[in-house]
């Protein structure tokens, strides 16, 4: 084989890895780093997760997925947050607890209870209301700048986590959010 030949053949398999890494991105699955202490200790700073971005072409996301949507107030901006409410669910924060729809969330997950009261507000159609894990310490939808997220900011669910390999594990629904309130 000539130089040419094989220079040929590295530029052609580069450009269809280059051009199915970008369809893979867009479309299928993307890496995700934390970055913050908002979603404590389910995630921690600098760990990496997959993100699907197929699932929510096909179904709507459900409470206790952790979604990685666009800031609502700067959307090159990427946060990852906890899916508590559904569109129309009351939702409430009173007493360290999270309300839905009147019942008390049970929510071993979080770091800490809540000690700022909030609501009751009702979840707009097609917005879903997100919770960081870390209560006290997450800019979430109970702050104006976030708010309700709007179902087209949300950009897939958080799959598994990858990174550090100590850590390896698939990202699941608490027992406790997957019933319906």
């Amino acid at each position: 084989m000539g130089v040419k030949t094989i220079v040929r053949e590295y530029v052609a398999s580069f450009t269809v890895a280059l051009v199915l890494a970008s369809f893979i991105i867009a479309f299928i699955m993307q890496s995700f780093l934390v970055q913050g202490s908002s979603m404590e200790p389910t995630l921690h700073h600098g760990e990496r997760l997959m993100v699907d971005k197929v699932t929510y072409r096909f179904r709507e996301p459900k409470r206790g997925e952790i979604v990685v949507f666009r800031y609502p107030s700067d959307t090159r901006r990427k946060f990852i947050k906890r899916v508590i409410g559904l569109p129309g669910d009351l939702v409430e924060v009173r007493k360290h607890l999270v309300y839905v729809n009147g019942v008390p969330l049970n929510e071993p997950y979080i770091k800490g209870p809540t000690y700022r009261d909030f609501g009751p507000v009702i979840v707009p159609e097609d917005t879903y209301f997100v919770l960081g894990d870390n209560r006290n310490n997450s800019d979430d939808s109970r702050f104006p700048d976030v708010g309700p997220v709007p179902r087209r900011l949300i950009l897939g669910r958080a799959l598994f986590l990858y990174w550090p390999l100590t850590r390896i594990s698939p990202i699941v629904i608490p027992e406790q959010l997957q019933v319906d309130f």
